[in-house]
């Protein structure tokens, strides 16, 4: 192997839509205390970050019909049709819109367009979630064009076009040609995201000077796809890799220089590891080709062979190994597994019979370097493929920081653990974990090229989910349980339930109606609700806190009486008379009769809303649930009783 340089193209990675979208819905799982939040259809086209945030609590949606009322929705980078926030309006859903900017100023034009008497042409690929939502903008009555033969197709006129912001330059100029041989009246709108021209610009520079040109990205983004077309034209060795897998290592071999791309949607950290993975490979491959030169000329054993031999002396500090050639092997201290202060001279004598594994044909001394613990390794990586294929845990110590995350030891084999992998809250660098036992599940394993990845986040969620799950068991629809108010919003308030979130939605905290929760609750109240629904699956919880109570018409006659005075607060004022709540659900009508001891014409003269008085019962209706009440009478009773002391 010759490889000599691998290059990094300029412009490669997260673009800045991607990138705020990412932040916003990481917001959101961070002030979701655990309750799902959706977005509707993959946030970006790379299934490495959906998954992360899928195990983060994202959901992926394809319609509001899978939502319901309160539940909060993130608008993915590519924008959605108008239509998609109106329903979202009418069906009370949070919408959190991460359309990139550069997108919705597209939705703008488009709509303005339309709203002008344009006819809109949209420049790219019709089933592009970008595209769709763009023609979304003008009613659905955009004409959407991906070839020089589709805008041939064109017959109306006075045209405005926008393209999809990650097509080909050409794409849009071989468009806008067609059309204006066709002597079409046009408006053109370069779209195209200035962050596509550069990243493919410097593509097209960095695969000119290589001999070999990675592009790294998930299948179904459209942007890495065109990168790798492009790629193609300038560098013949041009391959398409979404992951450490595919990349073509015999192929990358026998190339001098290497060049490295990555689309919009492709995170820094698959990069980085794509770039990390391939550079260690390299020098393995170049240094184990050097030991086996060094070998073969001087017929000794290999690296990685295991060997058999005697003692031939032991210190503190080595053993001294005869194998029958032409130099000794020396087993360093530092290669032998010693428990507590055991010494070499406590375990081995000389004479004695000893296997060891070759990790260096020349110590710098003129010795073979030897190893007792790799043997172990193997052993250690059996139980390694093991607990990778029973999908068991096991327990490493983080021992270095390395890019984009940690090396952890388990026993003598070592693994990468990602930054994104050591927990299940964002993490910004790995300090402190140094030297911290942590339990993992193995989520690859490649033991020819002795490479091991771990994940701590996954048994965290695990762990998470066991609890949750606990919870959810012992809950039953119908249970009248304690919980305490977390938040609120317009409608409704949270309420933790000791690791889970229920709604207690406004219709449901009073029997009588209410304009917001505060009016009755306050944060960190402890409340005694009743579980009206479950929806596990969801994980969404339905709570009501009225029903703790008795509905005030069920029980009214033990409380109120025909002939009683009561106290009461004017709540609405009608031409007829006024309406006087008694007690939360329960209102009683003062007919305009009954108001005064004078004609009365107009109730609000005499009477405001929030007024407290005193009012007579006349009668109550239990069928028809009315009582009639009269303000006039309560004061010709009171003017009794002052009289009568």
């Amino acid at each position: 192997m010759q490889v000599r340089e691998i290059k990094r193209a300029e412009n490669s990675g997260f673009c800045f839509g991607v990138k705020r979208a990412i932040n916003k819905t990481e917001e959101q799982i961070a002030l979701s205390g655990g309750r799902t939040i959706y977005t509707c259809g993959p946030l970006i086209h790379n299934r490495f970050v959906t998954d992360d945030l899928e195990a983060r609590g994202a959901q992926i949606i394809t319609s509001l019909d899978e939502v319901e009322e309160g539940d909060t929705v993130i608008v993915r980078s590519h924008g959605e049709p108008e239509r998609f926030f109106l329903e979202a309006e009418a069906k009370g859903v949070n919408v959190i819109n991460a359309t990139c900017p550069f997108v919705s100023k597209i939705h703008a034009l488009a709509k303005d367009a339309r709203s002008e008497g344009y006819q809109v042409v949209i420049v790219g690929d019709r089933n592009h979630p970008e595209v769709r939502g763009i023609s979304g903008w003008c009613n659905d009555e955009a004409i959407i064009v991906a070839t020089v033969e589709e805008a041939e197709a064109i017959e109306e006129d006075n045209l405005f076009l926008v393209c999809q912001t990650t097509i080909k330059k050409e794409t849009l100029d071989a468009v806008a040609s067609v059309l204006e041989a066709k002597g079409k009246q046009m408006t053109i709108r370069n779209t195209i995201c200035s962050a596509t021209a550069d990243r493919q610009n410097s593509c097209v520079k960095l695969a000119g000077e290589s001999d070999a040109m990675v592009i790294i990205g998930g299948r179904d983004s459209s942007n890495t796809r065109k990168l790798w077309e492009i790629s193609k034209k300038f560098c013949e060795n041009s391959f398409f890799v979404e992951k450490i897998e595919d990349l073509p290592l015999q192929k990358l071999e026998k190339c001098n220089k290497i060049g490295i791309a990555a689309g919009a949607s492709t995170p820094e950290c698959v990069i980085e590891e794509v770039i990390a993975t391939m550079s260690e490979i390299i020098t393995e491959m170049n240094m184990q080709d050097l030991m086996e030169d060094i070998e073969k000329s001087l017929r000794l054993p290999r690296v990685g062979e295991t060997v058999n031999g005697k003692v031939h002396q032991v210190t503190e500090k080595e053993i001294i190994v005869n194998m029958g050639c032409k130099k000794d092997g020396i087993i360093p201290r530092e290669e032998v597994t010693l428990e507590g202060d055991q010494k070499l001279t406590d375990l081995f004598n000389e004479g004695d019979e000893i296997q060891a594994k070759v990790i260096k044909t020349d110590d710098g001394d003129g010795g073979i370097l030897l190893s007792k613990k790799k043997l172990e390794v193997n052993e250690h990586w059996g139980e390694i493929i093991e607990a990778s294929e029973n999908k068991t845990v096991i327990t490493v110590k983080v021992v270095k920081q390395v890019n984009g995350g940690v090396i952890a030891a388990y026993k003598e084999v070592s693994g990468f653990i990602p930054l994104s992998q050591l927990s299940d809250k964002y993490v910004e660098n790995a300090d402190e974990f140094m030297g911290q036992e942590l339990d993992v599940r193995i989520t690859r394993v490649d033991q020819k090229r002795g490479r091991a990845v771990f994940s701590h986040k996954v048994v965290l969620a695990e762990e998470k989910q066991k609890k949750l799950d606990a919870i959810w068991n012992g809950l039953n629809v119908d249970d009248v349980v304690e919980g305490t108010v977390m938040r609120f919003t317009d409608y409704g308030a949270f309420v933790d339930l000791g690791g889970i979130d229920g709604l207690l939605h406004i219709s449901e905290i009073s029997w009588g109606k209410l304009k917001h929760p505060q009016e009755v609750l306050a944060i960190g109240d402890t409340v005694k609700v009743k579980i009206l629904s479950m929806n596990a699956e969801k994980g969404k919880i339905s709570l009501g806190l009225k029903q703790t109570q008795p509905e005030p018409w069920t029980v009214i006659n033990e409380t109120y009486e025909v002939g009683q005075v009561v106290e009461g607060k004017v709540v609405q004022i009608k031409e007829y008379g006024a309406f006087v709540e008694l007690e939360p659900g329960l209102d009683g009508l003062v007919h305009i009769s009954e108001v005064a001891n004078k004609r009365v014409t107009n109730i609000a003269e005499e009477l405001e809303i929030g007024q407290a008085v005193a009012a007579k019962i006349l009668e109550i209706d239990t069928e028809r649930k009315r009582i009639s009440l009269s303000i006039k009478q309560a004061m010709e009773a009171e003017a009794v009783e002052a009289d009568e002391e």
